[in-house]
């Protein structure tokens, strides 16, 4: 799942990245309005959590703007402003969640996790593929009751594969949702990370495999 954090203040921005990723979750981050609208504007996000006040460009601004553009995203605002009238102005113009700083993390990550359970699509808590199972809370991974130990970058990719059970992702697909937008992806990286994920998830259990090529498309995950 991949997540854009809109916040000025660096230490706040780079403690929140830092956590999530911490959580298997790919973090880009922006530092002023502009540069938050831009990336939420025309980058694939699956949350977006938005300061409130920006240089540039304000989080009420950004929110409008998106769903002026109908994008959908579902957004967290943070602000160190506590009135009602901030919170209901902020919701009103498109925010799913509104937090007041100071906030401790795992409020944060509970917040988070919350809002990607919301529909657009239903995000189940464990999500199933033939007899493997993604527990997105404990991050429990097991394949015919068998516990598989994954990294959290693998962890990532499987989720996200699962999500999409039986979509053909491409290798675009899957560099947008899993990595940062500023990380370094060689060519053949989803290559590997895909190799990794079979060596786990399918050599172990040869009777089926759940992980596909389509080859000149990509891959996906599901019972052929």
């Amino acid at each position: 799942m991949r997540i854009l954090v809109v916040e000025d203040d660096h230490t706040i921005a780079n403690a929140i990245k830092e956590g999530l990723e911490q959580e298997s979750y790919a973090v880009d981050v922006a530092y002023d309005g502009e540069e938050g609208f831009s990336s939420a504007r025309f980058e694939d996000y699956d949350l977006i959590i938005l300061d409130l006040m920006l240089p540039g460009m304000d989080g009420v601004q950004i929110a409008r703007k998106l769903r002026e553009a109908s994008i959908h995203t579902r957004i967290l605002m943070l602000t160190a402003k506590g009135q009602l009238s901030d919170k209901v102005n902020g919701l009103n113009t498109g925010a799913d969640d509104y937090m007041v700083k100071p906030f401790s993390f795992e409020e944060l990550l509970a917040r988070v996790k919350a809002l990607l359970r919301r529909p657009h699509e239903k995000k189940a808590e464990v999500l199933l593929v033939g007899d493997l199972s993604l527990n997105t809370i404990t991050k429990e991974v097991q394949r015919a009751d068998t516990p598989i130990r994954l990294s959290s970058k693998e962890y990532a990719l499987l989720e996200y594969m699962m999500r999409n059970q039986g979509r053909i992702l491409s290798k675009n697909n899957i560099i947008t949702h899993v990595w940062d937008f500023d990380a370094d992806i060689l060519p053949n990286t989803v290559e590997v990370f895909i190799k990794y994920l079979r060596d786990k998830i399918d050599k172990p259990f040869p009777k089926t495999d759940l992980i596909h090529t389509v080859r000149g498309f990509g891959y996906k995950i599901g019972i052929t």
